[in-house]
């Protein structure tokens, strides 16, 4: 348990750090005086989460990390038998989650809730994109013997919603980091016991999730101006879901 806490914990700290330097707030919540997307990226936070992405990589040709993820393996999956138990489906969505249902019902965060939800959709298509594009180019086989394993898409998908959680609320609450980074943590934890990823899979999955909602809060403002200098409103952004991949489409017209 130690081997997996270490490397992904180190990102989860990340989060506390930027409450400092990041946001800059005191106990009382100012989001109305701050920047909305500017976020700033320690040397820290960057690198622990090319780490873990580079950890991923020289795994794939390394035999002394293999055989650690076959230990890890036997560690979290093997054991002891146990019965599947695939909360990790639903608890990588919960801190983003969290995230629309606080704005929804009236609590504050760092912007709107439409910009919110821009975010989300942004990170979840750098996300998406990065790691399916690395499991058909890698195809690594899954400890289960199925495939396309690297990197995990569910840790991806919680370190970046708990990262999202984090940079919305966090100035609120140490709570709000604290819990998000805790259910990504699991999720990383339960796509190890369930057999389905190796822990070279999930270390590089948090470090893209983290990456993925960082580089959304800077495109997006960037994207948002871009569609709102069309005066007559005639671009539209389509956003997608559908064969596991999530996407959107702009369309403009000139």
């Amino acid at each position: 348990m130690i081997t997996l806490l270490v490397p992904i914990l180190s990102l989860a700290q990340v989060s506390a750090d930027s409450l400092k330097s990041d946001t800059g707030m005191s106990a009382e919540y100012k989001s109305e005086h701050r920047s909305q997307f500017k976020i700033r990226m320690s040397p820290f936070a960057a690198i622990a989460s090319s780490a873990g992405i580079a950890y991923g990589f020289v795994k794939l040709g390394n035999h002394g990390l293999s055989d650690l993820d076959i230990a890890a393996r036997h560690e979290f999956a093997l054991e002891h038998p146990h019965s599947k138990f695939r909360v990790d489906d639903y608890l990588q969505f919960a801190p983003g989650a969290l995230v629309l249902g606080l704005s929804a019902a009236g609590l504050k965060g760092r912007n709107r809730t439409i910009d919110q939800a821009g975010i989300y959709l942004l990170s979840n298509i750098i996300l998406t994109v990065s790691c399916q594009s690395l499991k058909r180019i890698t195809k690594v086989p899954r400890p289960d013997g199925s495939s396309n394993a690297f990197p995990s898409g569910h840790t991806a998908e919680a370190f970046a919603s708990a990262e999202f959680l984090s940079q919305e609320y966090g100035a609120r609450s140490l709570a709000y980091p604290i819990s998000g980074y805790a259910a990504a943590v699991a999720t990383a934890y339960y796509r190890m016991y369930n057999n389905k990823h190796w822990l070279s899979d999930v270390v590089a999955g948090a470090g893209i999730g983290f990456l993925s909602t960082r580089a959304s809060y800077w495109l997006y403002p960037k994207i948002k101006k871009l569609l709102s200098a069309n005066e007559n409103g005639r671009s539209v952004l389509l956003p997608s879901n559908g064969h596991n991949a999530v996407g959107a489409a702009m369309i403009c017209y000139f």
